[in-house]
């Protein structure tokens, strides 16, 4: 197994020295370890080392896992079917891929029908990448308005954001700095059921440049983990 812990310290280091650098502290920023692919007592392993909050991309995952790992917050992070959504709406704190008005209504339902709210981010695809999900910028301002007017048991708590991928990661700094104009025009506006909370940008990759355009919380697997090696994965196939 991975040096989970000595990974983590390593992040939470460099997270540190990311926020510091942008006139934040450390503790501004939120760590959610991704757990794709990892089994149930890795993650345990990190909830040990002291990670809170835990971010799957896949809903199976969630569902295979989530009556083995140790009391946490889970974050839906991936793509999200709305025929899926009934399976998780009573697991997670925040769903981060909300990109469709159909979406947002799917988990309105069922939050209602649990008798709760759901937090959601709405995802931005700043590169308009077809290999991508999102909104484009062009079409936050809308879904957000349709939201907060059709889905009174969705709260929108910010925007998720996932940047092209590059050999030096200051090279996408330009869109991780896009969305950030966004999020700080719509934390503006008044709304009882939008609160911008969270600004989610980064993976390993790329995490301390999108601290440096003002993520406050970033989506750190492999750095933590280690590599994913897919040829042994067991779980949510």
């Amino acid at each position: 197994m991975e040096d989970i812990r000595g990974n983590l310290e390593k992040v939470e280091k460099r997270i540190a020295e990311a926020a510091e650098g942008s006139g934040r502290k450390p503790e501004d920023v939120l760590l959610v370890a991704v757990s794709k692919t990892r089994t149930p007592e890795e993650i345990n392993t990190a909830i040990d080392a002291g990670v809170t909050h835990i971010g799957e991309n896949k809903v199976q995952e969630i569902m295979d896992k989530y009556d083995e790992v140790k009391p946490v917050k889970w974050h839906m992070i991936g793509h999200l079917q709305t025929n899926k959504v009934k399976y998780i709406i009573d697991k997670v704190d925040l769903i981060h891929s909300v990109d469709s008005l159909k979406l947002a209504k799917e988990i309105d339902k069922r939050a209602a029908s649990h008798g709760i709210t759901m937090d959601v981010l709405v995802q931005i695809n700043p590169a308009d990448e077809e290999s991508k999900f999102g909104v484009s910028l062009g079409e936050t301002k809308g879904l957000i308005e349709d939201i907060l007017e059709q889905c009174e048991n969705v709260n929108i708590r910010g925007l998720m954001s996932v940047a092209p991928i590059a050999e030096d990661p200051r090279d996408v700094k330009v869109y991780f700095d896009k969305v950030k104009a966004e999020y700080d025009e719509f934390s503006r506006i008044d709304h009882p059921r939008l609160d911008f909370k969270y600004l989610s940008m980064g993976m390993s990759h790329d995490f301390e440049v999108a601290i440096e355009a003002g993520a406050n919380l970033v989506r750190v697997g492999s750095a933590i983990f280690g590599e994913r090696d897919y040829s042994k994965v067991r779980i949510g196939g």
